[in-house]
């Protein structure tokens, strides 16, 4: 392989200060995107489709059109497939340099040509500042871009010995027949990373994005035209889920479903599947990422500050709509005071507003129906005696849907709002004692089906030893000394188990590796020309 294939470098995140060109392009950018509606249509064989339209509005001011997107029906999820399958006999048989000069060349034009137009995207259509969108829809996706063919690469390296006479290898094929990816609204890099994971490795996908990620995912799909992604390999189509999945999951040459969004869908999706494996030409892979119920666990010998800061960032950046972040904490009685108080103050300093003033740390939720769910637990604890009230707990829609970080105190550590996924600005706390520690992480290993992020603070290293011990299967991706969020590729694989996923690692090998079907070749350079062996002699 070539220099070009050598080890990426994580891309820059910018940091957009008063002053800076950056910031300048940006509210170009931004201006822009409010100035001209755009059409969101599904793309399918190399053709985009019309359908039922519906309008697209920002989170933070749902009365303002930005554009207006058309939903297909079951005629263009069978379309779809059949592009898929078209374009597989040609795209498996690229090599792979060839498909990884398209996802590179993406990488490339995503930083630079359009990093500005995908940002005010990501910032307008999923409500976030320009730190949270910088973070997703540039660098992480870049960086999956880039680093997902490193890996390919070295995956395909690894091949068999070969003994004198014999010639050993190993065919890294792509599955046979299409990948399904279904993305979700909250990070645009999930939605950009799921379906071309698969493509890179010569599977063709049909690839349907969150409707209230389609903003952003045009965008995506745009890029990757101009990097030269032939077509039919990814087709991507707006349409609800229950028409997507009724078509695709009763197809036989579904081979793979590559899924991040609620642990109750995917449980759904996965019967469907296991209810029609007589009719799939092979067992198909199931790669997926679901909830969490993310914990932070501090023992006496951490620091009140630093862990006030973990906890606010942990629980309400992107107003707490991460898989990953911060919903339950457990505090020792010794710093829970001063640990809370400071929360509370770092609360009351927010600025809430939409995306464009740059001076607001928190944004809108996503849409009504979340808005609804996260407006119910707030309530619940609100009325509930064992739950006391520390900070928030109001909301306002009448412009958009913005809700004020919350704060919960609760006596009860089984109490729903320590149990639940809230995927909300919501944080429960709980206080133990201190002596009671090692009885504390017990308590957070058992209490929540999920297993996918968590926090341990502490300064004494054997109680961070104990710790890590204790709550080994709590979580996929444990942070020391840190908050629970901000995985970065090629430096924390990401991916959880228990009820929050299958654990295959985005950002890394071990997912990559899931959307091959290796077959091993040996060739015989001397073959026998005797049939009898020496003992027979």
């Amino acid at each position: 392989m070539g220099e070009w294939m050598s080890l990426p470098q994580n891309e820059p995140v910018l940091s957009y200060a008063p002053g800076s060109l950056e910031r300048s392009d940006l509210e170009a950018a931004l201006k822009e995107a409010y100035e001209r509606p755009v059409e969101v249509r599904s793309y399918i064989g190399g053709q985009f489709w019309g359908g039922e339209p519906f309008p697209l509005t920002p989170p933070h001011r749902k009365k303002q059109v930005i554009g207006t997107a058309y939903r297909v029906d079951t005629k263009g999820v069978e379309a779809a497939i059949q592009a898929a399958l078209r374009a597989h006999e040609e795209w498996r048989r690229w090599s792979f340099e060839k498909r990884a000069e398209i996802f590179l060349k993406a990488a490339e034009l995503l930083s630079q040509k359009y990093r500005y137009q995908a940002n005010a995207a990501c910032m307008i259509g999923q409500s976030k500042n320009i730190f949270q969108s910088e973070i997703d829809i540039i660098a992480e996706l870049a960086d999956f871009w880039r680093f997902n063919v490193h890996y390919a690469e070295w995956i395909q390296r690894w091949q068999p010995h070969s003994p004198k006479g014999t010639l050993n290898r190993l065919d890294y094929r792509p599955l046979e027949g299409f990948v399904l990816a279904i993305t979700p609204f909250n990070f645009a890099s999930i939605a950009g990373n799921l379906p071309t994971a698969p493509a890179l490795m010569g599977n063709v996908v049909v690839w349907k994005p969150a409707e209230t990620q389609l903003y952003s995912a045009r965008v995506i799909l745009e890029i990757l035209l101009e990097a030269g992604l032939p077509e039919g390999v990814i087709n991507m189509v707006v349409a609800q889920g229950p028409t997507v999945s009724e078509v695709a999951l009763a197809h036989p040459a579904f081979a793979g479903l590559h899924f991040t969004g609620s642990t109750s869908t995917l449980n759904l999706l996965w019967r469907r599947i296991g209810e029609n494996l007589s009719i799939y030409l092979n067992y198909p892979r199931v790669v997926a990422e679901t909830g969490g119920k993310d914990f932070v666990w501090v023992h006496r010998t951490a620091d009140p500050q630093q862990v006030a800061v973990a906890l606010v960032r942990g629980a309400y950046e992107y107003q707490g709509q991460k898989c990953s972040a911060a919903s339950r904490a457990y505090l020792p009685q010794s710093l829970a005071n001063e640990t809370l108080h400071r929360v509370i103050s770092m609360i009351q300093d927010f600025r809430i507003g939409p995306p464009e003033d740059l001076g607001n740390f928190i944004n809108a939720v996503i849409d009504k129906k979340a808005f609804d769910k996260i407006v119910s637990y707030i309530e619940l604890g609100k009325s509930d005696p064992v739950i006391s009230l520390l900070a928030g707990g109001t909301y306002d829609e009448s412009e958009g849907y913005f809700i004020q970080p919350t704060l919960f105190l609760t006596q009860d550590p089984h109490h729903r709002l320590m149990e639940e996924e809230i995927f909300g600005p919501v944080l429960t706390v709980y206080i133990y004692p201190d002596e009671a520690w090692e009885d504390s992480l017990q308590l957070v290993d058992t209490t929540s089906p999920y297993g996918l992020t968590g926090a341990i603070w502490a300064q004494d290293r054997k109680v961070i030893e104990k710790a890590i011990d204790a709550l080994r299967y709590a979580a996929g991706n444990i942070y020391i000394n840190d908050k629970p969020t901000g995985a970065v590729v090629n430096q924390q694989p990401f991916g959880g188990a228990r009820a929050s996923g299958t654990n295959d690692k985005a950002g890394s090998p071990w997912n990559l590796i899931r959307w091959v079907s290796p077959r091993a070749i040996k060739e015989n350079l001397l073959p026998p020309m005797d049939y009898r062996y020496p003992f027979m002699g």
